[in-house]
Formats: structure tokens, C-alpha cells, sequence
């Protein structure tokens, strides 16, 4: 008895459950070791810093600067992609340039005001 009612349990809450599709817009997940292009990058770049801005993780003035630069560093793990995006116009000069980082496949790492 007990089991069958885990399983009805079960299958209702799949069934309720709302499917979750990757799209062109959320394409910034990589398999593989193959080398992102700059371009997917940045892409990738700012969708997540929308989202971060989204979320209220940055200010909200985040939202219109443009990405500055992208290179190639050594991380702690190896090659990384480093996008850069820089504010003049922040308030606190501590956060006025943003950097985020990926990994070469272009998956993203993390994101901070150090740069490191």
C-alpha cells in the first residue's frame, strides 16, 4: 500500500511539473573540449550578465554597458575565456569593471569585480 501510494504521489508531481527546453537564448551550456569562438563567448557573456542583473546580483545599471574585452588567461584549472566589461560612470570605483570567466569551451565559471 505504502508503495503505491509513493508512486501515485510520484507520477502527480511529474505530471504537474512544468518541462524545461533549451532554446537558442540559453545555448551557453558546451560538451566537449572544443574552443568556443570569441563571439559565442561574448554572447554568453551577456546573457549572464543580464541574468545576474536580473536576479539583483548587480545594479541594475549593468544592464546597458557593452562588453570591453575578451582574452584568453591561465586560470587555476587551465585556459580560460575572460570577458570584461567596464563602467566609467559606477559610483563605487571598486565595481566599476566586470569580469567574467569561462571555461575555453565557453561554460560559464564565475564573475567578480577583481578579476581574479
Amino acid at each position: 500500500m505504502k508503495h503505491i501510494a509513493i508512486t501515485i504521489a510520484s507520477a502527480a508531481a511529474l505530471g504537474m511539473s512544468t518541462p524545461v527546453f533549451a532554446s537558442a537564448d540559453g545555448s551557453c551550456h558546451f560538451h566537449g573540449k572544443k574552443p568556443a569562438a570569441e563571439a559565442t563567448v561574448v554572447s554568453c557573456a551577456v546573457q549572464r550578465k543580464d541574468v545576474l542583473v536580473t536576479s539583483g546580483k548587480i545594479d541594475t545599471a549593468w544592464k546597458a554597458v557593452r562588453q570591453e574585452k575578451i582574452e584568453q588567461v591561465e586560470g587555476k584549472k587551465g585556459a580560460e575565456w575572460k570577458v570584461t566589461f567596464k563602467d566609467p560612470a559606477a559610483k563605487d570605483k571598486t565595481k566599476e569593471t566586470l569580469y567574467m570567466f569561462f571555461t575555453v569551451p565557453g561554460n560559464f565559471i564565475a564573475a567578480n569585480f577583481t578579476g581574479q
